[in-house]
């Protein structure tokens, strides 16, 4: 963690003209202390003169991060990017770390932009965020918050939006338990206010998740070991979904944050097969529902001719969902022949590493191909 003493990394090229970055990195070193203080006010007399809306802005920070429970938060001026506008304003680099106490072991870090301002002797802080980078949600906007020993959801809406997606994690949790009793790391939520919204809290291509209800990432994007792994919804599709269709989503994902799904490299009808079967366990839909997409796809072309893979899951692709579905499919064949046991000591087996075929034929006796061919044939019996 970085002292009280601002820092500046040194500048990969000179500073334009009127970029004062020590006076920023002085700034930047304010905000920490009234990040960590959790003092609204403090943070707001670090905007600009007359800007309500990034004193609001920053005043939200300091109350997310109190409410949050923030912790080794640190900041850090890395190189402005462009020049200065004819106002005074300017973008900068600036390396962020934070936590979540009580659910996060170790700090995000992340590269963001951060907007200032000169005026007269000092810099101001205009705002976080944009840039082509990605943008921290709770560094953004204002957030409700709902926390429980077990979940953290964070929230750009309303009230009632708040409770509504706090009560979808809190059901999903005892729902991943009973499958993965191992698990009690808790599980992180962020909902931000929109698609677009959530692709700027990514830094995603545009549209990028336009079909995807919710994805299980770490913060900073990184694959590294013991980065914080959340939830990322999108308000826009998820919010469109039926009750128990929102809440197997919410389950499904929490799944992921249970396994480790963000920097799993195993086959991905096999990750995302494994927490529909959890997700969808104990929900009573008949088949023909939990199923619909597939079946009327192979009714029209047949089964598909291979296991899906990253092409099949991509996220603009058609026909997402069932092959969401026919993954589904794949894991419940597996739990039926050898049992639910079998199938989670297969799902751990190859996420440390054992290849597919030879965990396959340890735990049920098959290969790749023969599971294939049974599951081709199951898919087609579930068409006729």
């Amino acid at each position: 963690m970085l002292g009280r003493e601002p820092y500046v990394a040194t500048p990969t090229h000179r500073s334009a003209p009127g970029v004062q970055p020590s006076e920023a990195a002085t700034a930047l070193q304010h905000l920490e202390h009234a990040v960590d203080d959790g003092d609204p006010a403090a943070a707001r007399a670090l905007a600009p003169s007359g800007d309500d809306h990034a004193r609001s802005l920053l005043g939200a920070v300091a109350a997310n991060a109190r409410a949050l429970r923030v912790r080794d938060f640190t900041l850090r001026y890395v190189d402005e990017e462009g020049g200065v506008a004819d106002d005074g304003s300017w973008s900068a680099a600036v390396d962020a770390t934070w936590r979540f106490a009580g659910f996060d072991r170790q700090p995000a870090h992340v590269e963001m932009t951060v907007r200032f301002v000169t005026q007269g002797d000092h810099v101001a802080l205009e705002g976080v965020g944009g840039g082509g980078r990605r943008s921290p949600l709770w560094m953004t906007t204002a957030l409700q918050v709902r926390r429980t020993p077990s979940t953290l959801v964070m929230v750009a809406g309303s009230v009632h939006e708040a409770d509504a997606y706090a009560r979808r994690a809190t059901t999903a949790v005892p729902v991943v338990r009973r499958v993965l009793p191992q698990w009690h790391s808790g599980l992180v939520v962020e909902v931000p206010s929109s698609g677009q919204a959530l692709d700027s809290t990514l830094d995603a291509d545009p549209g990028e998740y336009a079909n995807i209800a919710a994805v299980t990432s770490t913060v900073d994007g990184s694959g590294a070991a013991g980065a914080p792994v959340h939830v990322f919804v999108n308000p826009d599709v998820f919010d469109s979904l039926r009750p128990q269709g929102a809440q197997v989503v919410m389950s499904h994902e929490a799944v992921h944050v249970a396994t480790g799904a963000a920097t799993s490299s195993m086959p991905l009808w096999l990750l995302e097969g494994f927490a529909d079967y959890v997700a969808l366990r104990d929900v009573d839909l008949p088949i023909t529902t939990t199923a619909g997409q597939i079946i009327k796809r192979v009714r029209r072309d047949g089964p598909p001719a291979h296991l899906p893979g990253a092409a099949e899951f991509g996220t603009t692709t058609t026909h997402l969902g069932a092959t969401y579905e026919s993954a589904w499919l794949a894991c419940r064949l597996l739990a039926r022949t050898g049992g639910e046991a079998a199938l989670v000591h297969l799902y751990e087996r190859v996420d440390h590493g054992t290849p597919l075929g030879v965990a396959l034929k340890s735990s049920f006796g098959l290969g790749v191909g023969e599971l294939t061919q049974r599951w081709r044939q199951g898919l087609s019996d579930l068409a006729s």
